[in-house]
């Protein structure tokens, strides 16, 4: 069993295509790519963590049915629906707020403050491809979509990518 990150699949929202430019020839396409790659890298006994704004074309459920792997929903700001109507749809947990994983990942959907002199991590999504905000820094991992080439990315992904950042800030 491994455990995954993804935030801002946006099923199902045509107008992310233009605001964020991604790669498809139209929100279908995109659907199926998304669920394509997510499949290819996660399987059946996997678990998904899911950094916010899933989807929301009125095919949650259809789509959660899709994908593999056990899912759970940090909801974001386009994550509108009940906690009871995302678990009915096949999450098996859903969080309002961030979580705190294994004592140092806080997932969260918005980037959070988080300093050198902290014990933390931070993995969330939101910001997209904004240059505002790096891809990763020894305390951060941006798993949006646009990031991550459209796929679900891997635990021990993620804490090379800490790992090689705070190798590289000491060398500095």
């Amino acid at each position: 069993m491994k455990t995954f990150f993804i935030a801002d699949t946006h099923f199902g929202e045509s107008s992310i295509l233009r605001y964020e430019n991604r790669p498809f020839s139209g929100v279908d396409d995109m659907n199926e790519a998304l669920i394509a790659r997510w499949n290819a890298a996660v399987q059946p006994d996997d678990v998904v963590y899911h950094l916010g704004d899933f989807g929301a074309d009125g095919a949650e459920s259809e789509t959660l049915n899709r994908l593999n792997g056990i899912k759970y929903l940090i909801k974001g700001n386009h994550d509108l629906k009940s906690n009871g109507e995302y678990r009915a749809f096949g999450f098996a947990e859903v969080y309002d707020h961030p979580i705190l994983l294994d004592s140092f990942w806080i997932l969260s959907h918005e980037p959070l403050y988080v300093n050198t002199n902290m014990p933390y991590a931070n993995l969330f999504g939101h910001v997209h491809a904004s240059p505002a905000y790096r891809d990763y820094s020894p305390q951060h991992v941006c798993v949006s979509v646009e990031r991550i080439g459209y796929a679900p990315i891997d635990f021990d992904t993620v804490r090379r990518m800490i790992k090689e950042a705070a190798n590289r800030s000491k060398t500095e």
